[in-house]
């Protein structure tokens, strides 16, 4: 017998978690999503541009395929895009099967489900974000978010269809929040696993407030803009400069502080052209 419809009772832990479905082609791949968060304690669930706009949510084969989680597919939010479906996001993790020259740190499911918990545990929004099932995460998707997650499935076959990719992660993230519910802490292996600047990251949360994404972004876009003032960044060859920059502030894990000063610097950059 299924499960009604009646929403889980989530605890506020839970609630902090969203999974992000980018750009999704198949309504089923959909409602198979609402399932497997479901399943798992989850149901924020938002859809980025998906390939049939609103009527997703409506479609017979993705409420077919919710099964028992049709609750979680009639509250998924709709957006126009990626950074839209990551407003307010704190800490945002891109899943891809292809490695990346550029862009954030790699990090491991368990571990990033566990900084992710940690973000959520301060009252902070943090997010899971799943490309198109053709083409996936594109190189500026990816650039978006703080951590960059490869399931290490069999290297012979590691075709994973999305929503088994999205039950796989939410199976980690609900781990992790149990664990933390339960007043334990990582496990240490997992802990000393991580990237320097994700392990500090994390021991930086009990001190300071960590900047949010959306702190971040609008500090780059400030920073991009004193570059080309200064005429250290051409707009017309910017090369990856911006791209690298990204990279190096994703392993710092900025606290808020830190980009207001950088903000600061900023603006005093720009406000050189006003004395002049």
């Amino acid at each position: 017998m299924s499960q009604s419809a009646a929403a889980l009772p989530a605890l506020p832990l839970f609630d902090q978690v969203r999974f992000v479905l980018n750009e999704t082609s198949h309504p089923g791949n959909v409602g198979s999503a609402a399932r497997a968060i479901k399943t798992m304690g989850f149901g924020r669930l938002v859809l980025a541009a998906p390939r049939a706009g609103a009527d997703v949510l409506r479609d017979p084969e993705a409420v077919a395929l919710a099964s028992g989680a049709d609750d979680v597919l009639a509250s998924a939010r709709v957006v126009p895009d990626l950074d839209a479906a990551l407003q307010g996001v704190s800490w945002a993790v891109a899943l891809s099967a292809r490695s990346r020259e550029y862009g954030p740190p790699n990090a491991e499911p368990r571990e990033s489900a566990a900084i992710a918990v940690q973000h959520a545990g301060q009252g902070e929004a943090v997010a899971f974000v799943f490309g198109s099932e053709r083409t996936g995460l594109s190189n500026g998707d990816v650039e978006r978010c703080n951590a960059l997650v490869h399931i290490p499935a069999n290297p012979v076959y590691s075709s994973l269809n999305l929503s088994q990719a999205v039950q796989l992660i939410a199976y980690e993230v609900r781990l992790a929040c149990l664990t933390r519910e339960r007043g334990e802490v990582p496990n240490g292996a997992a802990a000393a696993a991580l990237p320097l600047g994700i392990a500090s990251g994390i021991e930086a949360a009990a001190r300071e407030a960590l900047a949010t994404r959306d702190d971040v972004e609008g500090m780059l876009v400030h920073l991009e803009r004193a570059l080309v003032d200064l005429d250290y960044l051409d707009p017309e060859n910017p090369k990856k400069l911006m791209t690298r920059l990204r990279r190096l502030f994703a392993k710092s894990h900025l606290e808020r502080e830190e980009v207001n000063i950088l903000r600061g610097i900023a603006k005093h950059i720009l406000a050189r052209k006003i004395r002049r």
